[in-house]
């Protein structure tokens, strides 16, 4: 096993080391707690600032909830008009308005647990005379900014034993804002919710995995990372994929002798299994990636042969997880599966759904821009070289401890706290790589890990004895975090307060405009189809029933939405009323900006990508796949206008201005007598 430092004095300590480690304490505490508030109190004022949210009306605050955050928003404000939180819980849970004709729970099918508590707790504290509902969901999500940075905070000062590192976490984490988060302007995102306290876990871990902690301080810290891991499972869809992750890493630490930790394994399949309780039995949980590779692990284990048979672990878990997804009929997730086989060039795809993936920017590689901005905060530098470093001490110190069985001491070793940060960045790096979206997993923890190498002992007691340099260690070690903080204080400084004081305002007429008029035109059961993204929007303002959604963990939501876009593919009149009736319409909403799309190239357009899914010629000039035929029909969101037949039989228009075009469907006499004779 990897030889750990002995700390020296623990026992035995004078009052006057007593009295500086709790100064010391309590001055970290204190620096790591305003660095939160400061974070938080500026992306605040930067979402103030860019909407003017305190002075605009309630239906543009609404707007300014954008596709999916709207839909989450949503539950959140239904909650509070439920007569009662019982009766609120039983909207939720027997929900017939997200998808017409069907009655869906939502507490099972989304992460919304965050929305159903803070409604609980705006209904039960006295705060509705001093803020308003909005404002205490929003406070609440820029509140949990606090957390982030603690977390953050934390980590590198366990890793370096030096609160000059947590600060200097905090201050690169404000001042690469655009690359940390987005919180300010995706407020209701899962991953806003989660993150922070992913990142409480991965202190916690860090702790957990400190040397010669004690057994009682170890199960205590073992139930803090159970709790963050539960919450961070319980408020983001997709943390079964991120826990894989985590487990591939614990794995491989395992595997290289520098972990021994099977309780870490047990917690994320406790949170897992907890979750799975908490939304009804989700069969998407059982089935997920993540509790497949560890029964894989598991059962490996108990032959013994970790090391010797990653082979045989990979084949196991390749033939598992399609046994357990077939056991379970999983197919929620099985879009994720074809964009991960296309983006990886494993085989080309017209899937649909697959597709819309891979045409979002921010499912892309991750840009080289991003390196430039984390280069102008000097971040970049000291993450590689401590990245570097560490890199080639892990390798040389796994050689050592898979090669000396008898337990002595070797030459290189590398803690175990250290060991699985180091690995942590490694593979969440590899992951902001490959898909831009995920790299506010990384950066977060790029700030933590270059403090680290900055104000740390390791990377530095390496370097000077490279360089056969006889300064005091301390003075390297403290000094330099202190010249770093100076001058980004004079780089960036007046940068900030110039950005704090730009000021401008929300202005979308035409989608207010839509919602007015949908509110106070049509039938409170009115069903509507159009974009995800202008749905959910739809719901939040005039709580009209929706075909189709943003949330798209569903299969049969996927189809159903693939069904209402048709209305911007080449189909006929007859066809498109047929698919919408099917879904239950009264109105479709089309949109110019997606009918006449110019912001997506040739092939990633929506329009594009129906014509591939249909086998049609996609428009404009360029190259066609030999197996694609001409549509027989014009594009439907075109030739609507018109207003000849057959489109002016089956639709009215009776909604327009410069962005949407709102149709009624009419009944046709074959369903009408249909349905008197029901």
């Amino acid at each position: 096993m990897t030889a750990l430092r002995q700390r020296k004095g623990s026992k035995g300590k004078d009052p006057g080391t007593l009295w500086w480690t709790v100064l010391c304490v309590v001055t970290g505490c204190t620096v790591g707690v305003s660095l939160g508030l400061l974070c938080c109190i500026y992306v605040a004022t930067l979402h103030e600032n860019d909407l003017w949210f305190s002075n605009i009306k309630e239906v543009e605050r609404e707007i300014s909830f954008r596709t999916e955050c709207g839909l989450y928003y949503s539950y959140y404000k239904q909650m509070l008009r439920a007569p009662s939180i019982q009766e609120g819980l039983y909207e939720l849970v027997n929900d017939n308005t997200t998808e017409s004709k069907r009655t869906i729970n939502i507490l099972q099918r989304m992460n919304i647990y965050q929305e159903v508590l803070l409604s609980i707790l705006y209904r039960i504290l006295p705060i509705q005379n001093y803020l308003e509902p909005v404002y205490f969901y929003i406070y609440t999500v820029f509140a949990l900014q606090v957390v982030y940075v603690l977390g953050l905070f934390f980590t590198s000062w366990m890793l370096s034993d030096s609160w000059l590192a947590g600060a200097l976490t905090g201050v690169w984490y404000i001042l690469n804002r655009i690359d940390t988060t987005r919180v300010e302007f995706t407020i209701s995102l899962r991953e806003n919710w989660s993150l922070p306290f992913f990142a409480l876990q991965v202190a916690a871990i860090t702790c957990y995995l400190r040397p010669h902690l004690r057994p009682a301080h170890q199960r205590v810290v073992l139930w803090l990372v159970f709790v963050c891991t539960l919450c961070f499972c319980l408020t983001w869809q997709f943390n079964q994929f991120i826990l894989l992750v985590q487990a591939l890493l614990i794995f491989t630490l395992d595997a290289l002798d520098f972990l021994t930790v099977k309780s870490l394994y047990l917690v994320q399949v406790v949170s897992l299994l907890s979750v799975w309780l908490l939304q009804f039995c989700n069969s998407m949980i059982l089935g997920s990636l993540v509790l497949s590779f560890i029964v894989s692990v598991s059962i490996l284990n108990s032959f013994l042969i970790i090391l010797l048979s990653v082979p045989m672990l990979l084949s196991h878990f390749y033939h598992l997880l399609p046994y357990c997804c077939k056991i379970l009929q999983l197919r929620s997730d099985e879009h994720i599966f074809k964009f991960i086989k296309a983006k990886f060039g494993l085989g080309a795809t017209r899937d649909f759904d697959a597709s819309l993936y891979l045409c979002e920017e921010a499912f892309g590689l991750l840009p080289m821009d991003t390196f430039e901005r984390l280069a102008g905060t000097l971040l970049i530098y000291p993450y590689l070289c401590t990245l570097s470093v560490l890199l080639i001490v892990l390798a040389l110190a796994a050689m050592f401890n898979l090669r000396d069985y008898d337990g002595d001491e070797s030459t290189f070793s590398m803690r175990s706290d250290i060991a699985y940060n180091l690995l942590h960045t490694v593979f969440f790096g590899l992951l902001a790589f490959s898909t831009m979206r995920m790299k506010y997993l990384w950066t977060g923890h790029m700030c933590a890990f270059a403090a680290f190498g900055v104000c740390g002992k390791e990377v530095w007691a390496l370097c000077l004895r490279v360089i056969h340099c006889n300064t005091k260690l301390r003075l390297v070690r403290y000094s330099v975090p202190v010249v770093v903080l100076v001058f980004l204080y004079y780089k960036f400084w007046p940068r900030l307060s110039e950005e704090v004081s730009e000021l401008r305002e929300f202005y979308d007429p035409d989608t207010v405009e839509l919602m007015n008029w949908i509110s106070s035109k049509t039938s409170k059961r009115a069903v509507f189809a159009g974009s995800m993204q202008l749905l959910a929007g739809i719901k939040l303002c005039t709580g009209r029933v929706l075909t189709n959604h943003p949330h798209y963990e569903d299969q049969a939501l996927r189809e159903r939405t693939r069904q209402v876009y048709q209305v911007y593919a080449r189909q006929s009149a007859e066809e498109v009323h047929r698919l919408l009736r099917s879904v239950g319409a009264d109105y479709v909403v089309l949109e110019d900006s997606i009918c006449f799309e110019r912001r997506h190239s040739r092939g990633c357009r929506l329009r594009d990508l129906l014509d591939l899914a249909n086998g049609h010629i996609m428009d404009g000039p360029g190259d066609n796949d030999p197996d694609l035929v001409p549509a027989s029909h014009p594009r439907f969101c075109q030739a609507i206008k018109t207003g000849e037949p057959p489109y002016s039989t089956l639709f009215t228009r009776v909604f327009q201005n410069k962005t949407f075009h709102v149709y009624k469907l009419k009944k046709t006499k074959k369903k009408s007598k249909a349905e008197s004779g029901v």
